[in-house]
């Protein structure tokens, strides 16, 4: 690091070796202390007042898994710091500091607990029933759910942002000018809802996301004693991609720069990938008025940006240049987009077993990804044992069969929940709960199941789908407090179901009657250890699950413990004794509205699994930052290259740089169109060697496509060899 400037600022594009140029830096000042072991801050050690505190900044958390391996393996492990994301950084600062905020703020003494999206969103509607009740009696298309989501998020984006609540309406009248079918409410309404409900999660120390932002910017980040205690404990700061950082984070970083930390910062002028989730790039960039700048205009890693990047950019911008594209460029193009999803797969399919490239080099990106294309692509290439990384395949946990079998068990154990339950959930849960156990379930597998990468696992069951459904004809007798199973005798040809269903059958009877005398006699401690008790006994006896299934047993554990957690500090504070029945309704009407989701790990596919074709959203490609030798550009031709919606609802309203002025569809249009700049410069340069335009004449709805990057589709050389 230079001796002139404490701080330099790294800009350059997508892999442009900034993440490896912090890692040199970092590596060089190590260096240059390795003479004085003692200001070394070693692992494992606690750090003397004398040793330098490291602080690694990097945009989410797979990035930060990467660069911190990328620090160790660099410095031999020698040195010791910490790695954390702005989000993460401010939910634990306030959690270490939370006794300094119960004494600015006059908090009742009790330890913080952390709400999930999911359950914030449940307990803010809980909190506004008055107010939604009035906003749905007067248009009776407003969507709850939506409403609610839309007005936590608007917290969300002035807390990122520094605002306080009373600044939301202000900012939504001049930006919106009245109201907006969108917020059917007055501004000023919502603003006292919020500040309702940040007070309310404050006595009950309650934390939200956005909770966490306000307390880290507004009360303990300018706090004398906070600061102290911040700068003696960091002296070098490297942030990564702080153009996907929030507003707030310059706050902090200002502090620790004035405070003479070393401080190394990257910045993408083209990357912003989470502008409109909280993100606001240009303020960030003020920063590097207090650094020394350094530009990387060398590319490390070939790709399709250093040569295509600015005719690509003049055929998407204006149409009415045609010129041919180069060999780089291929398209597949059919009329019906069932049809292109078949040839996408089988061109990946037939490159792959020719040898010509490896399914880990392959990415099919889209603007969406509905579930039938992701199915389709990722049935057709593991069926013939081509493993699928699905990125951020956040399924609700509702969708997986196992979970649902486990929610309508539950159903049956606890009284007064028989209106959650039908004829079809009582046979898949009899189908899903008599897996027949697999002596060797690596057998049946035919791609190794790892971090969200799909594998097609069949294992057979003991009641299948045509006796399960005669069965739950007969044998369930519906009720709004006891729904039952009845003996399989009650079925007049029982003897017709085979020896083996009818003991699976009246094993599951059996179990959930002595689950029943047990809750009577208070011997089930909560609805947690149920649900483990019917994991152990019906899913992991002996059976293969995949890695998948396995996943969302977790999450649905997880999600289980954390809503009783919550549920318990309530009761506790409101002394309000809630039946535990109606408790177990909640919670099961939480998980059948597909709120939650199950989020696989680990993050990284290992071994032969890591050899995989990557399937994603442009946001999530982008996000994820990696690059691959082939790309499949999926719906080329869609509309949602430049209208798709990847920001929550006002966000440009709450950037420190919008002019306060009324935002119109010009503005939008003009977002839209820098949006996509971004995200082909991106794409370009991510891939190294081909870029395949993937383009139906018609959507799914049948309609005609006619998206601004039909242009490309029209420049494909004529003379070029045919992808098909």
């Amino acid at each position: 690091m230079s001796e002139q400037s404490q701080a330099t600022w790294i800009v350059g594009t997508s892999l442009s070796g900034k993440t490896s140029r912090i890692v040199e830096i970092f590596v060089n000042w190590v260096e240059t202390l390795s003479d004085r072991p003692q200001l070394l801050p070693q692992p494992g050690a606690e750090r003397s007042p004398t040793q330098p505190g490291v602080l690694v900044f990097a945009a989410i958390g797979e990035h930060r898994l990467d660069l911190a391996d990328q620090l160790a393996a660099a410095t031999h492990s020698k040195v010791s710091f910490i790695s954390t994301t702005p989000t993460g950084f401010f939910q634990d600062e306030v959690q270490l500091f939370w006794t300094l905020l119960i004494q600015q703020l006059e908090l009742k003494a009790q330890f913080p607990l952390r709400l999930t999206p999911e359950t914030e969103q449940e307990l803010a509607t809980q909190l506004w029933r008055a107010e939604l009740d009035r906003a749905i009696a007067q248009d009776a298309r407003v969507n709850e759910g939506r409403l609610v989501r839309r007005i936590l998020d608007l917290l969300q984006l002035a807390a990122l942002a520094g605002f306080g609540t009373s600044d939301i309406p202000h900012i939504l009248e001049r930006g919106i000018a009245g109201s907006d079918p969108g917020l059917p409410l007055p501004f000023d309404e919502i603003a006292t809802m919020l500040d309702r409900w940040q007070q309310w999660c404050l006595e009950r120390g309650l934390l939200t996301y956005s909770l966490n932002a306000i307390l880290y910017s507004q009360y303990l980040l300018p706090h004398p004693l906070y600061q102290e205690q911040l700068t003696r404990r960091f002296q070098v700061l490297l942030a990564d991609d702080v153009d996907e950082y929030p507003a707030i984070a310059r706050l902090l970083f200002e502090q620790l720069l004035d405070a003479g930390v070393k401080a190394v910062f990257s910045f993408n002028p083209e990357g912003a990938v989470r502008l409109g989730l909280g993100a606001d790039p240009d303020y960030l960039s003020g920063l590097a008025d207090r650094c020394e700048i350094e530009y990387l205009t060398q590319h490390p890693v070939p790709s399709l940006a250093i040569d295509h990047a600015e005719e690509i950019l003049t055929l998407a911008t204006e149409p009415t240049v045609i010129e041919p594209l180069p060999a780089g460029f291929q398209l597949i193009q059919t009329t019906a987009r069932s049809q292109l999803i078949r040839q996408i797969a089988t061109t990946i399919l037939e490159a792959v077993q020719a040898g010509e490239i490896q399914p880990r080099e392959i990415a099919v990106i889209g603007p969406g990804l509905d579930a039938i294309a992701r199915y389709a692509i990722i049935d057709i290439l593991t069926s013939h044992q081509i493993p699928v990384e699905s990125l951020n395949d956040q399924r609700p946990l509702n969708s997986y069969p196992l979970v649902r079998g486990l929610l309508t068990l539950m159903a049956l154990v606890y009284p007064n929940t028989g209106r959650l339950l039908n004829r079809e959930a009582i046979a898949e849960m009899l189908v899903v709960l008599t897996r027949q156990p697999q002596p060797a379930p690596s057998t049946e597998v035919t791609a190794p199941a790892s971090a969200g990468v799909v594998a097609s696992v069949s294992i057979p069951s003991a009641i299948d789908a045509v006796r399960a459904g005669l069965l739950a004809d007969y044998c369930f007798a519906p009720h709004p407090e006891r729904p039952r199973l009845l003996p399989v005798s009650t079925f007049p040809r029982w003897d017709r179901l085979g020896y083996q269903a009818s003991e699976a059958y009246e094993g599951i009877v059996a179990w959930i009657q002595n689950q029943q005398e047990q809750l009577e006699q208070r011997l089930i401690p909560s609805p947690i250890a149920l649900l483990d008790r019917a994991i152990q006994h019906f899913l992991l006896s002996g059976s293969g699950l995949a890695f998948d299934q396995l996943s969302a047993l977790r999450q649905l554990i997880e999600t289980a413990q954390h809503y009783w957690e919550v549920h318990n500090r309530l009761r506790r504070i409101d002394r309000q004794e809630t039946p535990a029945a109606m408790t177990v309704t909640r919670f099961i009407q939480l998980l059948q509205s597909g709120t939650i989701t199950a989020n696989p790990f680990p993050v990284r596919p290992i071994g032969s699994a890591s050899n995989a074709v990557t399937l994603a959203t442009v946001f999530q490609y982008r996000s994820s930052h990696r690059a691959h030798r082939w790309q499949f550009w999926l719906d080329v031709g869609s509309n949602r290259w430049l209208s798709g919606v990847d920001a929550l609802y006002a966000a440009p309203l709450f950037l420190q740089s919008w002019s306060g002025h009324l935002w119109t569809a010009a503005d939008t249009l003009a977002s839209n169109e820098q949006r996509l700049r971004r995200i082909l410069l991106d794409l370009l340069a991510r891939t190294t060697e081909r870029v395949y335009l993937c383009h139906s004449d018609l959507a799914t709805n049948g309609q005609e496509q006619t998206g601004v990057l039909l242009s490309l589709v029209n420049a494909v050389s004529t003379d070029m060899p045919e992808a098909l």
